[in-house]
């Protein structure tokens, strides 16, 4: 049995969608699917994408929620419907004991998964991030336990970064990823 954990920019462009699901998609199709586990907290971004692809390949999908309150705060946007959809197709659901979403909660979501996994694949541009809980953390927190990290990074990929204008305000902008 190969479980594999997910971390990832939640900020993909839209022009990086496509690389990094046929990226992911070559990367767990090396697994029998009736043994494929992919767990994921299923983010915008590299969460839903991996996701999808271990669906789409026949695989087991395992959910981590990392507070009661995460659905909710996706809204209603546009990530809502898929949120919906792989939740719905998941073979399980785990959910943390937090109220509230925040980097506790995802840090003890990213414990879960490197608890589980014994591969962390990282939609990844190579910084350090600084946010606890976050992709950094995640790869960091791998490396220590010795579990395998694989960085998906195909060409041509980005996110968008959120950067401050002249005023001080934030604003998306494309980033390497």
């Amino acid at each position: 049995m190969a479980t594999i954990a997910v971390t990832g920019h939640v900020n993909l462009t839209g022009a990086s969608v496509a690389p990094v699901a046929q990226a992911l998609f070559a990367l767990l199709a090396r697994h029998p699917a009736a043994e494929l586990t992919g767990m994921s907290c299923l983010a915008p971004g590299a969460d839903t994408v991996f996701a999808e692809a271990v669906l789409s390949l026949g695989g087991r999908l395992v959910a981590v929620l990392p507070s009661d309150d995460y659905r909710a705060r996706i809204g209603q946007g546009p990530h809502a419907a898929a949120f919906d959809r792989l939740l719905r197709s998941a073979a399980g659901v785990e959910v943390m004991p937090y109220r509230r979403a925040g980097a506790d909660a995802y840090a003890a979501a990213n414990r879960l998964l490197l608890g589980r996994a014994e591969l962390l694949v990282a939609v990844w541009d190579g910084g350090p991030g600084g946010r606890r809980g976050g992709t950094g953390d995640a790869v960091a927190a791998a490396r220590a336990r010795g579990i395998p990290v694989e960085v998906v990074r195909p060409a041509g990929a980005a996110r968008q970064e959120p950067v401050r204008s002249a005023r001080g305000r934030r604003r998306d902008g494309p980033a390497g990823l």
